[in-house]
């Protein structure tokens, strides 16, 4: 039984060290190195790359990506200029949106719009800090994983990990924010003169809970995009560590 381990591990010697000779082989072997690659990975032989180093790497992508997308939807027009996380009129204005413009009330519409959108930019910034958390609570499991996982594989973790906690810290946030810019006072204008129409019923819902989900689907759509360019773009890999953890 020992000799049979031991042949074992001797032969994993062997086709190790002939894999690493291999693998610096010049350009007549390159059709092969692709191949000796996965099969030290196969090997259980990680190349050059300790736990840490892959944690660490892994981080750096997420804070790196984090940041971008928290800047991106948090500056004058993040969501408002851009139609793939732009905060759309809530069904229940929409349905009436037509007889307000038609009694004069578009200007009003426009405003309730621009304001959800201006209270998102205004509120983004603050989730850098839940996003910074979760990173720093991340183990090499949650590592290995995201990394062999799909391209928005680090951002289904945030909205696992994070969701709670940043609808938590982030509706007090966009429902003082929807204040300052005058959301709930044009909002509740609209009700009442939908209200005082024929034929028509009160808009009124949870505001503050509907702009906090879209201002949160908005900053996980960026922060997928960051993540899927880190993951296909060498050139946003802007550290060594990136480039090593990441590379293909």
């Amino acid at each position: 039984m020992c000799s049979c381990i031991l042949k074992v591990r001797i032969n994993k010697i062997i086709l190790v060290a002939g894999l690493a000779i291999a693998l610096q082989a010049g350009d007549a072997c390159a059709g092969f190195q692709e191949f000796f690659k996965d099969a030290l990975k196969s090997l259980g032989v990680e190349q050059g790359l300790t736990e840490s180093e892959i944690v660490d790497g892994l981080k750096q992508a997420l804070e790196i990506g984090t940041h971008e997308a928290v800047r991106q939807v948090s500056k004058r027009n993040g969501y408002l200029k851009n139609p793939k996380i732009k905060i759309p009129l809530p069904k229940n204005v929409r349905k009436a949106e037509n007889i307000l413009r038609n009694i004069g009330f578009g200007s009003k519409v426009d405003e309730f719009e621009l304001s959800m959108n201006r209270a998102a930019e205004r509120a983004a910034p603050k989730a850098k800090a839940v996003f910074w958390d979760a990173i720093k609570k991340m183990t090499f499991s949650d590592a290995r994983q995201i990394l062999k996982g799909p391209e928005d594989a680090a951002t289904r973790y945030f909205r696992k990990t994070t969701a709670g906690q940043l609808q938590d810290e982030f509706k007090p946030i966009v429902t003082q924010a929807m204040s300052e810019v005058g959301v709930t006072q044009i909002y509740n204008s609209l009700d009442r003169k939908i209200r005082a129409l024929p034929f028509t019923e009160s808009i009124r819902f949870d505001l503050n809970q509907y702009v906090t989900d879209k201002a949160l689907d908005g900053l996980f759509l960026m922060l997928a995009a960051e993540e899927k360019k880190i993951r296909q773009d060498p050139a946003a890999r802007v550290t060594d560590l990136l480039k090593r953890v990441f590379e293909d």
